[in-house]
């Protein structure tokens, strides 16, 4: 391994991994190219490009399976003009290669493979959003047609316990949230609250990046340090590499903002900040926060570093991604409208499912990442220890700059 002839405290050889990432692109593309002319000379119909019901019989009579949610339309017309599975977007755009885009992948898989019409809905104002705004977007989703409404993100839930509390025949699934209640505190039974264990996933990418060799590490986080999930990554991701550099007798720099990620969108301003700490020798960067990915990718790019992804694998995003911080947000979505369907939801209405490692939930990515001393038998040996409870992780919702006092007396935490 080339790693393993670096100097102990020195950044990873970048010539060669970039090198063998080129090839790994390269290669890749070739056999995409392969599969998509030998789809192409067996008349393999994997998708529908006009899609009014999605999941209709092909001419041989075949039920066509989505696996991809890429070869699904993200706008689908429906010959009544209603649509009975809706999402409601967070913060940011739909397509953020992260939080949005992994939740609505699981109502398009569902609803495709199903027979069922979708919609999205942004609320008005973009970043800026109000709970008005967001009430608004839910309001129009029952007004076309909507049996049941994901809304994605805790920002979500003053206008979603307002819609519910109205809109009883509605269910509504609340991800990254918690159990909704009406005005006087009884349980709103037509809302399912989903969250995850975010810190066990920021804990194993921590914890494998210090074990690969990665000395100088950084965190830049969305909403701006009040963020629960988020707040559970960052955290998480510190405990993982405070217990690997223990366990290696080291101490790592750990760099740590929440600056620039209140609207969790990218921008010059977070760009330059990244820079900066790549070109004062940080290494490798957690990008936490939607579409804040690209601004740390375009950092990482231009000084030959590196970034940890969030929620959903985005090793496709940029050759700069080593791993991601995943949580398996189409999934899971996929399992609660599967609930609603199957009239199964009194089981789970009112209430909050916390998934994490388990649950088969959270993780990271194996068959993509690019580490090269860290071995996934190492990886499945922790996660393993994680799942059965061997390896725990503090959850608590370490706001702003709480981590300074946290105790991870293996790292230098430098705040920002």
């Amino acid at each position: 391994s080339a790693l393993q002839n670096k100097p102990e405290s020195g950044p990873p050889p970048t010539g060669k991994i970039r090198k063998d990432r080129r090839m790994k692109k390269f290669f890749a593309l070739l056999l995409a190219l392969v599969m998509v002319l030998s789809l192409v000379a067996c008349g393999d119909k994997k998708t529908d490009d006009n899609q009014d019901a999605n999941n209709t019989d092909d001419q041989q009579g075949e039920t066509t399976t989505y696996t991809n949610p890429d070869d699904i339309d993200d706008n689908m017309t429906s010959e009544d003009g209603k649509y009975e599975v809706a999402f409601v977007t967070d913060v940011g755009q739909l397509k953020d290669k992260s939080f949005n885009q992994g939740t609505f992948d699981g109502v398009k898989l569902y609803a495709a493979n199903n027979g069922l019409s979708y919609k999205y809905y942004q609320p008005a104002n973009g970043d800026q959003a109000t709970d008005d705004d967001r009430y608004d977007a839910m309001k129009a989703a029952v007004d076309g047609g909507a049996k049941v409404i994901v809304c994605a993100g805790f920002m979500q839930g003053t206008a979603l316990a307002k819609a519910a509390a109205e809109f009883t025949d509605v269910s509504f699934v609340f991800v990254d949230g918690w159990a909704m209640t009406d005005a006087d505190g009884n349980p709103l039974t037509n809302t399912l609250g989903i969250a995850f264990q975010e810190e066990q996933c920021g804990y194993l990418a921590g914890y494998a990046a210090v074990k690969e060799g990665y000395t100088k590490l950084g965190f830049c986080g969305g909403g701006g340090g009040t963020n629960p999930a988020c707040c559970r990554y960052g955290y998480g991701f510190a405990q993982g590499a405070n217990d690997a550099a223990k366990e290696m007798g080291k101490t790592v720099e750990l760099k740590y903002s929440w600056q620039y990620g209140a609207s969790f969108s990218a921008s010059p301003e977070l760009e330059a900040m990244a820079k900066g700490w790549y070109e004062n020798d940080t290494e490798i960067i957690f990008a936490c926060g939607g579409s804040m990915f690209s601004s740390i990718v375009s950092a990482a790019s231009a000084n030959d570093a590196y970034v940890v992804g969030v929620d959903v694998d985005q090793s496709t995003q940029s050759e700069t991604v080593v791993t991601s911080a995943m949580k398996e947000l189409a999934k899971s979505v996929e399992w609660m409208l599967g609930k609603f369907y199957a009239d199964e939801w009194a089981n789970v209405g009112g209430v909050l499912t916390n998934m994490g490692a388990a649950d088969g939930m959270v993780g990271l990515p194996t068959a993509n990442w690019l580490f090269e001393t860290y071995t996934i038998d190492e990886y499945n040996t922790l996660l393993e220890n994680m799942k059965n409870g061997t390896v725990t992780v503090d959850a608590t919702v370490l706001e702003a700059d709480a981590i300074v006092n946290a105790g991870l007396e293996n790292l230098n935490i430098i705040y920002e």
